[in-house]
């Protein structure tokens, strides 16, 4: 009987050892046939995603092109020289490919003893040194967030979170549009005296405001119907572009900033329910007082393709860059001397450059032009760096079709909050009736944000996103509740048979069954999916492998005893253990809270 083990500090991921050995077996059946095949073009060729043939396979056209020799043939002989490998059960050709299948004992033996080594730091990666930026969500402090928004901080949050995890130093940021037009309405509006507003504008906000409102519903309130007033109104939009154009030179309001605090404060309170928060907050107007910007005009005043137009305007000729034809003219000062948005961006981006290697912006689909503006004007200015951007697709609801919150069709993430929870409700009370109402309220809470969380972080961020509350709050299927339901259920089994704590001693050799070798396989891929997400930035792929553990352990409950098994009981019982803090760790990663019971 083996208890858990106490692997090597280096030790991250139960795959590393079979991985090595089949790199270096490779490599002397290559050298046996007379072929240099270098360690790390074979790693990186490996295929790890396993299928019906094996667990891990070797495609061997490359090095089948460099040798002069046919891939079938090579993988062949790769396979008949293979050396025997520990921890490796078979090794077979097929077709061009080697493919290779772990010893199922010695998998399970090195993947419970991982996982119940490192507990909570299971599936993280050795620390690093290069540090990440993850700016997102970043929407102007003009209301509440509605849904289509909140999509942008989910991926955010959760992509700050697999980077984390994989070792990766990371700031969060959230940057604040404090400068245009936008903010402009809002203290245009608020820097009247409530009885001089235009009738309109107040018609639609007087009887609508609740007493003790956030903020961020409060002051945003007006902003659908100045925007509609604005466009009947002149002289009310004079008033507006006089206002843009004193903070585009650094004079902005005495209340202009505070309005925005106001209002981002309700916003970011919204946010904290879901678990998101940030680690700075950077207003775009601080880049024109600190001269940033002006050292950005400069750059691109002596850049190859400016253009100084007779008012005073610089422009630059971007049409070498491959943009859309009306977008190859692209205005970086004005002819009164003020910046726009992308040149601010350019000084912003400029300052993540200088403290982070790895940049990254999440930006909705209708900022992609914006994204490769930025790129061009960056290359324009000499710079060789370039952020990298995840560009997600709209939010929408059956009824609803897209939001806007200029337009007033929004769903506010509040509302949908409040939903979300009303309905948990009803489904806790309906499975539970010895809870208190404490209870019901903390599960409840829990269910829902970890319902909107999961169900929108669960598409791939290039497809949209229907919401659809019978498939955001299932305790089936791909759901929030679905995960926390398992690991709750996994809970349950600890406690009743008395193994809350460890340790949890077993013998691979008694989980041989067909559901635990699938439930030990699932949970040795954990690492290597929290390392794939925070590479790739799909971080979509999380929550599907939280799904298929949660699935699979749901398999393996339904089809084996254990707290009632014989010999196997305590083996069991640290497979269970193993799928529980495995599931523990996703939920983290998702930011999905854990219930020990629901």
């Amino acid at each position: 009987m083996t208890a858990s083990a106490n692997p090597s500090s280096t030790s991250y991921d139960p795959w590393a050892p079979l991985v090595d050995a089949i790199v270096d077996g490779l490599v002397a059946a290559g050298t046996a046939e007379g072929l240099d095949l270098a360690k790390e073009t074979v790693r990186a060729a490996l295929n790890l995603d396993g299928g019906a043939e094996g667990d891990i396979a070797f495609p061997a056209h490359r090095a089948a092109q460099a040798a002069g020799r046919k891939p079938d043939d090579l993988a062949t002989v790769l396979a008949a020289h293979f050396p025997a490998s520990e921890g490796i059960a078979s090794t077979a050709a097929l077709g061009a490919y080697v493919n290779f299948r772990a010893d199922s004992a010695r998998l399970t033996e090195s993947t419970l003893s991982l996982v119940l080594a490192r507990g909570a730091s299971y599936g993280e990666g050795p620390r690093t040194a290069a540090s990440a930026c993850v700016e997102h969500t970043s929407a102007n402090p003009t209301g509440p967030f509605h849904i289509g928004r909140v999509r942008n901080a989910i991926i955010g949050d959760t992509l700050a979170r697999a980077l984390r995890a994989s070792g990766v130093p990371v700031t969060t940021q959230y940057y604040i549009d404090d400068m245009g037009r936008q903010s402009a309405m809002i203290t245009w509006i608020w820097s009247k005296p409530r009885a001089e507003w235009p009738e309109a504008i107040r018609q639609a906000v007087d009887g609508a405001e609740t007493p003790g409102e956030k903020a961020d519903r409060h002051r945003g309130r007006p902003y659908p119907a100045v925007s509609a007033y604005l466009k009947e109104h002149p002289e009310a939009r004079e008033e507006v572009a006089e206002l843009v154009q004193s903070l585009e030179s650094g004079h902005p309001p005495e209340r202009h900033r505070q309005l925005a605090e106001q209002i981002l404060d309700g916003m970011l309170a919204s946010l904290g329910r879901l678990g998101i928060s940030f680690d700075e907050l950077v207003w775009e107007s601080d880049f024109v007082r600190n001269g940033s910007v002006d050292r950005v005009l400069e750059r691109l005043g002596a850049s190859p393709h400016a253009i100084r137009e007779e008012n005073g305007a610089l422009a630059i000729d971007t049409s070498s860059y491959g943009l859309p034809k009306e977008s190859t003219r692209v205005v970086v000062r004005r002819g009164n001397g003020t910046s726009l948005y992308v040149t601010r961006d350019i000084a912003y981006h400029l300052e993540k450059f200088s403290r982070f290697d790895r940049v990254t912006d999440v930006l909705g689909q209708d900022h992609q032009l914006h994204a490769r503006t930025l790129d061009a004007l960056l290359a324009e200015i000499g710079e060789a760096r370039r952020p990298s951007f995840v560009i997600y697709q709209d939010i929408t609801v059956p009824e609803g079709g897209r939001m806007s919150t200029r337009g007033g069709s929004a769903v506010w993430l509040d509302h949908l909050l409040e939903e979300a929870v009303a309905r948990a409700r009803t489904e806790v009370l309906a499975r539970r009736e010895d809870l208190n109402e404490a209870e019901v309220e903390r599960i409840a809470e829990a269910v829902a944000t970890g319902a909107v969380r999961y169900h929108i972080v669960r598409v791939a961020p290039e497809k949209p996103v229907v919401f659809r509350w019978e498939d955001a709050l299932s305790f089936e299927g791909r759901s929030g509740p679905f995960v926390q339901y398992s690991y709750a259920r996994a809970s349950s089994m600890l406690r009743k048979g008395g193994f809350e704590r460890p340790p949890y001693p077993f013998d691979a050799k008694l989980l041989a069954g067909t559901e635990e070798a699938a439930l030990v396989r699932v949970l040795s891929r954990f690492p290597r999916a929290v390392a794939y997400a925070a590479r790739t930035a799909h971080v979509h792929a999380i929550a599907g492998y939280a799904h298929d553990l949660a699935d699979q352990f749901n398999r393996f409950y339904h089809a084996v005893p254990v707290l009632k098994s014989g010999t196997e009981r305590e083996s069991r019982v640290a497979i269970v253990a193993a799928a529980r803090q495995t599931l523990g760790n996703a939920l983290d990663l998702l930011g999905v809270a854990r219930l020990e019971t629901m």
